[in-house]
């Protein structure tokens, strides 16, 4: 029998993927200190998640599929919303040490919850085949609006000083790690993200944009 490359290279995993690579080269855009380019790729990021999950809904998967769906899901949204955000703020803080504290614990969180996350998701599925309804903790795409919607407000000075930036983070993560129950948003509810998706990438893009040209 011939062996093939390791993984599943299918269309129920693609977005994934994308949003992983999104979130990489956000990282290479932090480290260059590109922050406006590094925001846009975190949400670019956060509408991959949003939709991979539908896609892979869409195809017959055995069990092995499953569950490599569910353990590629995580370990990207842990690049994506976890070490992405955790680099940009302590970056744009000054690489000082108390960002550096923060940031890291952040990253711990968003580990700790997408771990526990795989063991219930895993759990769930041996018991039924329905959707999931509801999240235990905040989800950590939530931070793919939040931080490009504080760096916009940081830009235009409302929010003046970096310290909302690691403040963000420590909320964030003990958000993550919060036994509270979030129901899963519906059709609807992905639209109004979207649309706020869009709207904080047309300001992003039409202030700083226009700046930085």
């Amino acid at each position: 029998m011939k062996k093939k490359l390791l993984g599943y290279y299918d269309y129920t995993v693609i977005l994934t993927y994308c949003g992983m690579l999104f979130a990489f080269y956000g990282i290479l855009c932090v480290l260059d200190q590109n922050f406006l380019k590094a925001a846009l790729c975190l949400m670019a990021a956060g509408i991959c998640d949003m939709f991979d999950g539908a896609v892979a809904a869409t195809k017959e998967r055995n069990d092995h599929e499953k569950g490599f769906g569910v353990q590629i899901d995580s370990l990207s949204d842990l690049i994506s919303f976890g070490v992405l955000p955790g680099i940009f703020v302590y970056m744009i803080c000054g690489k000082t040490r108390a960002s550096g504290i923060i940031a890291s614990a952040f990253v711990l969180c968003a580990l700790i919850r997408l771990a526990y996350f795989n063991v219930l998701e895993l759990e769930r599925q041996q018991q039924t085949t329905e959707k999931r309804k509801s999240y235990l903790g905040v989800p950590v795409t939530t931070v793919a609006v939040l931080l490009p919607a504080v760096y916009l407000l940081y830009d235009r000075h409302i929010c003046k000083r970096v310290i909302y930036f690691p403040t963000l983070l420590a909320a964030m993560g003990v958000g993550y790690l919060s036994p509270v129950e979030i129901r899963k948003p519906g059709l609807r509810g992905k639209a109004c993200l979207i649309a706020l998706g869009v709207l904080e990438a047309v300001a992003l893009l039409f202030f700083m944009g226009s700046a930085a040209a």
